[in-house]
């Protein structure tokens, strides 16, 4: 049973009150237990001017039904599917619902995650306040929704917050060639222009990294804002793609294969960065000899720490030492 439209009267007057139009791409696959709850925390934004693309990715369970339900009852919200109902992949989904998309803003909701009611308000108030194509938040990681003992902590992108970041320095800032927490798709507003410029998602890849080669081609050419807020949910679940992988120990392919992706894209760049070559050879060189990055490292800390050493007078402290031992 779906909830009563919870847009009271006079909220419906505003439909177009705000300028711009954004697009949310929900796209989904079995998801029967979370999506309404995803596309409940669509109509309470307080931002009205938006239409909800859902974008069924060839799913055998009941989430089919109840997004065919919710865009009956609501104008705004729109039911897609591929050809036949088929399983086309996360990429090749977002794709479809790019191409229908009216709006001058996309933003992506995944059928598992939520807003806060205040997600689409902020960030499009932030993203046309600075003119920048991508806007960025940090995320609340839900670790609690089944009830369990495990406790939500909100990890902010990692890289200086409530800035304007220019190409390419986040490229190198955050993951997967950084170590600064890069953003979740459900924390983003982007132009849709500019998303269509840069080729969409890529569809040969599947299950992994198709945000990162999305986000990694805005590293590269396009102004990218990074603010402090939270209004975005992204749900933890032990049967993601990403612990998958991990458990699977598949991980490191599908690292390869992105990296292999980056080093051909980065030719079509007029003027790629010149240490981003490096990097990626770097990274490479990481995924094929985890041993010996992991005893390379463990020596980089180790002279780290000995050279603090030295600086806070730990060197006179050695030469007494040496001088005992004499």
């Amino acid at each position: 049973m779906l909830a009563k439209n919870p847009f009271p009267d006079n909220k419906k007057s505003e439909w177009h009150a705000n300028k711009l139009l954004v697009t949310v791409i929900t796209c989904f696959l079995n998801e029967e237990n979370h999506l309404e709850e995803a596309i409940k925390s669509v109509l309470c934004q307080k931002y009205s001017n938006w239409e909800l693309i859902l974008v069924d990715d060839g799913s055998t369970d009941n989430s089919t039904l109840i997004a065919k339900v919710f865009a009956q009852n609501y104008s705004q919200i729109k039911y897609h599917e591929h050809p036949g109902h088929s399983n086309k992949g996360l990429s090749a989904s977002r794709n479809l619902g790019i191409s229908l998309a009216k709006g001058e803003l996309i933003a992506f909701l995944d059928g598992d995650d939520v807003w806060l009611p205040d997600f689409l308000a902020t960030s499009v108030r932030i993203k046309t306040n600075n003119s920048i194509p991508l806007y960025c938040e940090a995320t609340n990681y839900w670790k609690s929704w089944d009830h369990s003992n495990s406790k939500d902590i909100t990890i902010p992108v990692g890289a200086n917050q409530d800035h304007l970041h220019e190409p390419p320095n986040l490229i190198f800032k955050l993951y997967p060639l950084g170590t600064g927490a890069a953003p979740c798709m459900c924390s983003i507003l982007v132009d849709k222009n500019t998303l269509i410029k840069h080729g969409g998602f890529d569809k040969n890849f599947r299950g992994m990294y198709e945000d990162q080669i999305f986000l990694s081609k805005f590293y590269l050419n396009e102004k990218v804002y990074i603010s402090s807020n939270c209004n975005n949910v992204y749900r933890q679940r032990q049967d993601s793609m990403v612990n998958t992988s991990h458990t699977q120990g598949t991980y490191p392919i599908h690292r390869y294969s992105f990296l292999i992706w980056l080093e051909k894209y980065q030719k079509s760049i007029p003027t790629p960065p010149v240490k981003l070559g490096q990097s990626i050879k770097r990274a490479k060189f990481h995924v094929k000899h985890p041993v010996l990055h992991q005893q390379t490292t463990y020596f980089k800390r180790c002279r780290k720490r000995i050279i603090k050493l030295l600086n806070k007078g730990g060197l006179e402290i050695f030469n007494q030492m040496l001088k005992k031992l004499k």
